[in-house]
């Protein structure tokens, strides 16, 4: 080995990683014409969120897994649903499908396609005044990423300080959680590094990093760039090894005062590591909003005191200005019409609930069409999550074309899979349809843009007695919205105060002049009124 050529290709790896991200930057050069305005800035309680999983969603050039062409086709689909702003999962390269535990900060999976087809989808969403969020782990490396396979064994490398490492010799990585290595759907058995996000150079890049994704003209403008991030798992001391500590202070705070000062108004997610209600991270996390965990458990269980007790709870500690995403599922939990067995009554009342209630929704992809999926138990592997991240149904086949089943094969996940073919539970089987979930969810979201004190209004829970009906006001000034939902299993009335019962009423749905302390609702019926 000729040692000084050896040190020189060592010294120029060193300038790389610390450099501002390039390839990327190259792209965006040949944007920097376009002229497609931002969304506005998002105030607290404005933002209605469509998560995607991003390989599962729309596949543009038939290898059957989902890309950034797919998804920009099917833009107006997400804009007409009635969302403001859409959440990616990860688009970096990784050994994993789901593309956490990268193996490169700065460039796209290459299945998804090119870093102009990033920027054209990016634009595309703006120019129909979305808002596009980027979900991000850069606590960890998968194994591949340079950082590892150029470290491992030479302490001296420089990116050996990157990583945390179990020995001096730098021939053990310090694991994610407890395990060397994860296995895979594929079978494979595939190792997760811990980042040093005690270390100053990996902040520093990170931060480079993330603004080129926020700004990648860097010029202020924020043109062709992300709205938000949101952090997967974060936390204060990674893992709670104490081998990565302090991180709100000096890791997370930094970075995003970098991007505030940057683009003013960009906001921060934080998926809280404990799934509790999120205060630590809202308060001195410093983010802007945390995923209301606590909300969504009592809210699939369509328990009427559970409910009242979480939302009382989430609203004293969510500070002013802070906010809570309103969920029912995500990527890493069940789905709602698999949880209340397939139920629609059930189903529209829960997601009446999660649209009323005061905090920013979230609906992920497909939950608007009634899809199913439930965790699987096949010890660690990410096949567990597979039913729960299947195909977005486009079309009433399961392999028609554009259908993103890259897990299609002689496994349970595809010979099994928790949709079915011809199962009411697609666009093109419900598009057109009054009466179908995809419908009431476009007339939630409808009536949430329509009426301002569903986004920004004071909350209480008026009818606090022993029935079975739960009662949500929102009001603003004189504007005023009422959300009734008997959650029992027999007919049932609202018991109203003075303040609400009377008066002149207006079924926001339905239409008509209703005195809401008249009405009988059937089980699992949700009505929602309103003042003129």
């Amino acid at each position: 080995m000729n040692i000084a050529k050896t040190l020189m290709a060592l010294a120029a790896l060193a300038a790389l990683a610390c450099a501002p991200p390039a390839a990327p930057a190259a792209a965006a050069s040949a944007t920097a014409s376009a002229d497609t305005p931002l969304p506005a800035r998002a105030r607290a309680g404005e933002e209605v969120f469509y998560h995607v999983f991003f390989r599962s969603f729309r596949d543009a050039d038939g290898d059957r897994i989902g890309d950034l062409r797919g998804l920009a086709e099917k833009l107006d689909y997400i804009a007409e649903l009635g969302v403001t702003s859409i959440l990616l999962t990860p688009l970096q390269p990784s050994p994993f499908y789901h593309n956490y535990f990268p193996t490169d900060f700065e460039t796209i999976e290459p299945a998804y396609g090119t870093m102009a087809d990033y920027f054209a989808f990016v634009r595309g969403a703006h120019a129909r005044g979305l808002k596009v969020y980027l979900d991000q782990e850069i606590q960890y490396v998968g194994e591949g990423h340079p950082w590892w396979t150029r470290s491992q064994g030479l302490p001296g490398a420089p990116f050996a300080d990157f990583l945390l490492w179990r020995d001096a010799a730098r021939t053990e990585a310090e694991p994610f959680l407890d395990r060397a290595t994860w296995p895979h759907y594929d079978g494979r058995q595939i190792g997760i590094a811990m980042i040093d996000l005690n270390n100053p150079r990996v902040r520093d890049y990170f931060t480079r990093v993330l603004l080129f994704w926020a700004d990648p003209h860097g010029d202020g403008s924020g043109r062709d760039g992300v709205d938000g991030f949101r952090i997967d798992h974060m936390m204060d001391d990674l893992d709670h090894k104490g081998v990565a500590t302090n991180l709100f202070a000096d890791f997370w705070r930094p970075v995003f005062d970098a991007l505030r000062e940057r683009r003013p108004g960009f906001r921060i997610m934080a998926e809280q590591a404990d799934w509790g209600f999120g205060e630590d991270w809202l308060t001195r996390g410093d983010a802007d909003l945390v995923f209301a965990f606590p909300l969504r458990g009592a809210l699939i269980e369509l328990d009427k005191d559970k409910i009242a007790r979480a939302v009382r709870e989430t609203d004293a500690i969510t500070p002013a200005g802070k906010g809570q995403i309103v969920f029912l599922e995500n990527h890493d939990t069940d789905r709602v019409m698999s949880l209340v067995d397939g139920d629609p009554a059930r189903a529209r009342a829960v997601a009446a609930l999660s649209l009323v209630l005061r905090g920013e929704p979230l609906l992920y992809y497909g939950q608007e069409l009634g899809m199913r999926g439930t965790t699987r138990e096949d010890g660690m592997s990410d096949s567990n999550h597979i039913p729960l991240r299947e195909a977005m149904r486009w079309s009433a086949a399961l392999d028609a074309p554009g259908a993103a089943i890259w897990y299609r094969g002689d496994k349970p996940w595809w010979t099994d899979p928790a949709n079915q073919a011809h199962d009411g539970v697609s666009v093109e089987e419900q598009r057109g349809d009054a009466d179908s979930l995809l419908a009431w969810y476009r007339t939630l979201l409808a009536l949430r843009q329509a009426r301002p004190e569903l986004r920004a209004g004071d909350q209480r829970l008026p009818c606090d007695d022993a029935s079975e009906v739960l009662c949500v006001l929102r009001e603003s000034g004189d504007a005023r919205s009422l959300l009734l939902v008997n959650l029992g299993d027999a007919a049932a009335r609202p018991a109203l105060d003075s303040t609400i019962a009377g008066g002149r009423w207006i079924d926001l749905i339905d239409g008509g002049t209703v005195d809401p302390s008249t009405l009988t609702l059937a089980p699992m019926t949700a009505r929602i009124l309103g003042t003129p």
